[in-house]
């Protein structure tokens, strides 16, 4: 098996990533020792959660990180002479390209069904959600909280003209989020949200969502929208962090309504996985309270499995009702949320 990984690793260049067809003529051959793992997350306490998973059954986890597209795309030539078991990637969205491009098999699991809600679970099995962030909406404290200010719908009021800074349409955090409004609100009024958004703008989107909190603390404009995690390394940061982090005031919108929207890390087993037990063994393990807390305590994100808390730093944001739209509808609108955008002058 480590000959067919290695091999798959080295030959021609997919969408810039490395990979190639096997070299031998069959299909991979199961070694039940291992589990190969393709995963787009790239965090160091994810590497702690993969030897833990080894302590606790015996069984290698054989790891290559790239791009979600590009692995997704790898899987895909490969066919079924793919070495992965695994694949792992951040927003739903990335999970409805790989549900899309044919990659994934579906998993029956009375653990899996059982640990996670059903909003976070693919309908067929396909994927499965290990962790969330919520979006939220951040505004400088000194400024004030805007008054009327409490829903995603909001942000499209005129009496915010001028006070928005955001990310670009093509984050896939904004599409998601789109998306996630497509499916409650349809695509009119998606669209004329995504024009009053546009017609409050301070400045061009631009940076990412480290650079938009950044921007809200210093009063460079006074609203935008970030993930929860990314805001909790500031919480949890050193002096210089926490000094922004004390700038900012939280909104978890739409309280009163379908709930803020959430979006997950997830993960599938793949379709030709020549170690699918293994594979659906390391799935369960990862909603297992010990990974759920590598996830929870190593990227600041909320658990995925019932009844488990976050860490300090994002349990310090405050507490929401998150908005239970299963994750598929998220990726399902992803093309559609695109177009509104574009038609809205949301560069």
């Amino acid at each position: 098996m480590k000959k067919l990984l290695l091999s798959a690793i080295a030959c021609v260049s997919i969408a810039g990533l490395s990979a190639c067809a096997e070299t031998e003529s069959s299909a991979p051959v199961a070694d039940n020792g291992e589990v190969n793992l393709y995963s787009s997350r790239h965090y160091d306490t994810d590497l702690a959660l993969y030897d833990d998973f080894t302590k606790q059954t015996g069984i290698k986890v054989n790891r290559i990180e790239a791009d979600a597209d590009a692995l997704i795309e790898r899987i895909r030539s490969e066919g079924e002479f793919s070495p992965a078991d695994i694949l792992i990637t951040v927003d739903a969205g990335r999970l409805w390209r790989a549900e899309e491009a044919g990659v994934l098999a579906p998993v029956e699991s009375a653990v899996l069904t059982e640990r996670l809600p059903a909003h976070l679970r693919h309908p067929d099995g396909l994927w499965f959600g290990l962790s969330t962030r919520a979006r939220i909406i951040i505004y400088n404290k000194a400024a004030g909280k805007l008054a009327g200010l409490t829903t995603y719908a909001d942000l499209a009021n005129p009496a915010f003209k001028g006070d928005i800074c955001m990310r670009s349409s093509s984050n896939i955090y904004n599409i998601s989020l789109m998306s996630s409004i497509v499916a409650h609100k349809g695509a009119d009024q998606a669209e004329t949200w995504a024009k009053g958004v546009v017609a409050n703008f301070k400045q061009a989107p631009q940076g990412n969502d480290t650079a938009m909190i950044e921007a809200v603390a210093a009063g460079q404009c006074r609203i935008s929208l970030v993930n929860t995690y990314y805001l909790a390394r500031f919480a949890g940061g050193d002096a210089a962090q926490k000094a922004i982090f004390d700038q900012i005031g939280v909104i978890f919108p739409d309280q009163d309504g379908a709930g803020t929207h959430v979006n997950i890390s997830g993960a599938g087993v793949v379709k030709h996985a020549p170690n699918r037990e293994n594979a659906v063994k390391f799935l369960e393990y990862l909603t297992s309270e010990s990974a759920q807390r590598y996830f929870a305590d190593g990227n600041n994100e909320y658990p995925a499995a019932i009844g488990l808390k976050a860490n300090s730093a994002v349990e310090k944001l405050g507490s929401f009702k998150p908005d239970t739209l299963n994750a598929a509808e998220i990726g399902r609108n992803q093309a559609e949320a695109v177009k509104l955008f574009d038609r809205a002058g949301w560069n």
